[in-house]
């Protein structure tokens, strides 16, 4: 018998990128210059108040397309699969996204619209929290990667690109 709680989330807004398919999308908002809008729903306006002061912010996200859970999976770095939670696959228990785009406006029109850079999700795709992004507390020395630290240049390697952009995995 599952005693988990049941939680509901409801989106607060709605984040806008020219990516309609997943094949072309960027893999990581922090390789990406894709330019987007968050627009956010009015009854939020009060709580933008002085976001406008941070350079970059963490959107956090619904993947409203994802596939269901896979508990291992093969990500696009690597041949082998790896335990989902030592991966950014987008497909998880709870499909939530995460990423750090960088604030270029704050526009309190109605609805209010955050203009962004570093998009790396799809169009459309349900906003849950918007928080701002503090290097003093958010940026810390990493001297263990995992599995990761192991692909070296990799990261940059066309050919992974190539597999991810054809859907590979997903």
């Amino acid at each position: 018998m599952d005693h988990s709680p049941v939680i509901t989330y409801r989106p607060i807004g709605v984040i806008h990128t020219p990516f309609t398919e997943r094949a072309g999308m960027p893999i990581q908002a922090a390789r990406s210059e894709a330019v987007g809008y968050v627009e956010v729903y009015p009854q939020y306006r009060p709580a933008l108040a002085d976001l406008d002061g941070f350079s970059h912010i963490f959107l956090v996200y619904h993947f409203h397309r994802a596939d269901p859970p896979q508990l291992s999976v093969r990500p696009f770095l690597d041949d082998t699969s790896h335990g989902l939670f030592a991966t950014r696959h987008p497909h998880r228990p709870n499909p939530i996204g995460l990423s750090v785009v960088r604030l270029d406006r704050v526009a309190l029109d109605n609805p209010p619209v955050l203009h962004v850079t570093g998009v790396d999700m799809l169009d459309g795709t349900p906003l849950l929290d918007i928080k701002p992004y503090v290097p003093q507390f958010d940026a810390h020395e990493a001297p263990h990667t995992g599995w990761i630290g192991a692909q070296g240049d990799r990261l940059a390697n066309r050919a992974w690109r190539a597999r991810f952009d054809a859907g590979a995995d997903r």
